[in-house]
């Protein structure tokens, strides 16, 4: 089958199995090899990609569902590089230890600011409950999201000019 898509803001016309999953793609066809697989069910969140503004898991979203949507992957945080707001507080929070479930608690948590970009500690907690973290407690990770929200509520130097 003929899969129409958008990854990162770059439009895609590949050929792909009809039984594949969006991980599958990601991973193997487009070599996006920064989305994880954990548990292939549905249950850890390491495979998380927003699509079309919301996380999901992508290894529970068969490839063809995605015909005409707008993908993110954890590759798209970075810009011209430029590691993301996001990126930076988990690392300069020690949000980050073995790094297997980092790519898909970034996403969830770039999807949740997406939508809300001053979110309550109780909203965080509620927007990563469906990523498994073995390492960091989560209280890291929470920290990481309060420090962008907060930065990103901060006055910039030129409000301190007018």
């Amino acid at each position: 089958m003929i899969l129409d898509f958008n990854v990162n803001g770059r439009d895609y016309s590949i050929e792909a199995d009809a039984r594949a999953r969006l991980i599958d793609v990601l991973r193997e066809d487009l070599g996006l090899t920064g989305t994880k697989e954990g548990c292939g069910e549905g249950e850890c969140g390491a495979c998380t990609v927003i699509i079309d503004g919301l996380a999901v898991n992508s290894c529970l979203v068969m490839a063809h569902q995605t015909r005409g949507k707008r993908i993110l992957t954890v590759e798209s945080l970075k810009q011209d590089g430029e590691l993301d707001s996001l990126q930076k507080s988990f690392i300069n929070n020690g949000a980050v230890q073995c790094g297997y479930c980092t790519p898909g608690m970034l996403m969830s948590c770039k999807a949740l600011l997406m939508r809300n970009p001053n979110p309550t500690e109780h909203e965080i907690r509620e927007a990563i409950e469906g990523n498994l973290c073995r390492c960091t407690g989560y209280v890291k990770i929470i920290n990481a999201v309060k420090e962008v929200v907060k930065e990103s509520k901060a006055p910039s130097e030129e409000d301190h000019h007018e």
